[in-house]
């Protein structure tokens, strides 16, 4: 009886996933690098806010200021600073916590299609777990008149969906792959894809807001330091940082933003595009711009195929067979395969490595063809042994034994020869 165990899929997630909240959100293998975006987001906002309200508490305790300074860091720059700032971060959020699209894994591999010859020479082992099934690596699949190949995954044991591939990092098969960001901690794929791109040209506007409004202040507090911008500059220190820092995550998340937007143009995905996927033939996901602008932003996001909350039964000793006769291992079969202990289903005895799988209908072959000309078949089924060096002696007398014994047998009649023949063998197999 297979021993099962209620809990949570979640709980039994085969998956690189972090899952918080029971299940409810789910994030990558590194959050650590999730909370790094959050400070490098959050902590330049931060500065500016509290800069623009030092400039407003001071413009507000002294008279001359209203008549001498223009006001440029006010209540209007305050407030859309952290309009921008709190949408980016729920943008980064939506981005990293849900489930980008993964493709449910199979806990054995697809059953054989009547449409594959199994004799064909490009079929191949693709399961060390199941090694006497064998499947088409890959499959043709109509995508809007076109012919697209498909992969077959060996850890999930399934043919990908078209568009989509495998995460090394999260270990799940991901539809409309895009890439892994480490910046989010998690993969982009078809669930996530529209929060990803407005995190990117959030941060983007974000960036070239505070370093427009930062040099605007330096430039207008001339006028306190007798239109010297260099004095400017070193007594607007914040100012001065906040400048360099965007002016060099713009080139980062800004040449993203553009980027992005050329792939939905085309309707390709970043993996797509760095493999010249579509250099050479016809893009059959391609339609017009204004087409797939719309299916990025304006098309209904599909339901996870995942229910992480609902309950899995962890089988902790099952031998599955499939339905066309197909025996697949179980977890423990597979190590001992592995290991070299498989056992003889009939007698369970454990066999050697050089036994396993092997096909001896050629050995029975050769012994009827020459038992049927009078000579007696040979110990096909020993393995040569080398000798010790205290052996060597009684392994040659046992050789001439053997020689004698084989002399004797072929002056007696066909039906002797097979039986002392037959018991011969089976003694030199016991000796050796």
């Amino acid at each position: 009886m297979a021993m099962t165990k209620q809990k949570r899929l979640y709980q039994v997630w085969k998956g690189s996933n972090r899952f918080l909240c029971g299940g409810r959100l789910i994030f990558g293998p590194d959050l650590a690098s999730l909370f790094l975006s959050i400070i490098l987001i959050s902590g330049p906002s931060i500065a500016f806010c509290c800069q623009t309200i030092i400039k407003i508490h001071k413009r507000e305790r002294s008279k001359d200021w209203d008549v001498d300074h223009i006001r440029i860091l006010g209540y209007p720059i305050l407030v859309v600073t952290v309009i921008v700032t709190v949408a980016d971060l729920v943008f980064l959020f939506l981005t990293s916590s849900r489930d980008p699209g993964i493709v449910p894994r199979n806990s054995r591999p697809p059953e054989l299609d009547e449409t594959f010859d199994i004799t064909t020479p490009s079929m191949e082992w693709v399961n060390a777990a199941s090694p006497n099934l064998k499947l088409p690596r890959t499959k043709d699949v109509l995508v809007n008149g076109f012919t697209v190949k498909v992969k077959y995954c060996d850890t999930c044991m399934l043919y990908r969906p078209p568009r989509a591939s495998h995460c090394s990092i999260c270990n799940n098969c991901v539809q409309k792959f895009d890439h892994h960001c480490p910046w989010v901690d998690q993969c982009i794929g078809l669930r996530n894809y529209r929060f990803f791109f407005l995190f990117i040209s959030t941060s983007t506007f974000l960036c070239i807001y505070v370093f427009t409004f930062s040099w605007l202040n330096i430039i207008l507090e001339r006028n306190h330091y007798h239109n010297s911008l260099w004095k400017s500059m070193t007594s607007e220190v914040l100012s001065l940082v906040l400048i360099l820092y965007t002016f060099i995550a713009v080139w980062f998340v800004g040449g993203l933003t553009v980027f992005h937007l050329y792939l939905i143009s085309t309707n390709q995905t970043t993996y797509e595009n760095f493999r010249y996927r579509y250099d050479k033939k016809e893009n059959p996901y391609n339609k017009s711009i204004l087409s797939n602008f719309k299916a990025v932003f304006f098309s209904k996001i599909p339901p996870s195929m995942n229910k992480f909350r609902s309950f899995a039964s962890e089988d902790s000793s099952e031998v599955i067979t499939a339905s066309n006769g197909i025996r697949i291992l179980n977890m423990k079969e597979k190590i001992d395969l592995e290991m070299g202990n498989k056992r003889d289903r009939k007698n369970n005895m454990p066999l050697p490595n050089i036994l396993q799988d092997l096909d001896y209908s050629a050995i029975e072959k050769n012994i009827m063809v020459k038992e049927r000309h009078g000579i007696p078949g040979s110990d096909e089924f020993t393995f040569p042994v080398i000798p010790d060096s205290n052996n060597q002696v009684e392994s040659e007398s046992n050789q001439i034994d053997a020689r004698a014994d084989c002399t004797d047998a072929l002056v007696r009649s066909d039906e002797e020869r097979l039986s002392s023949t037959s018991a011969h063998e089976d003694s030199n197999v016991l000796q050796k």
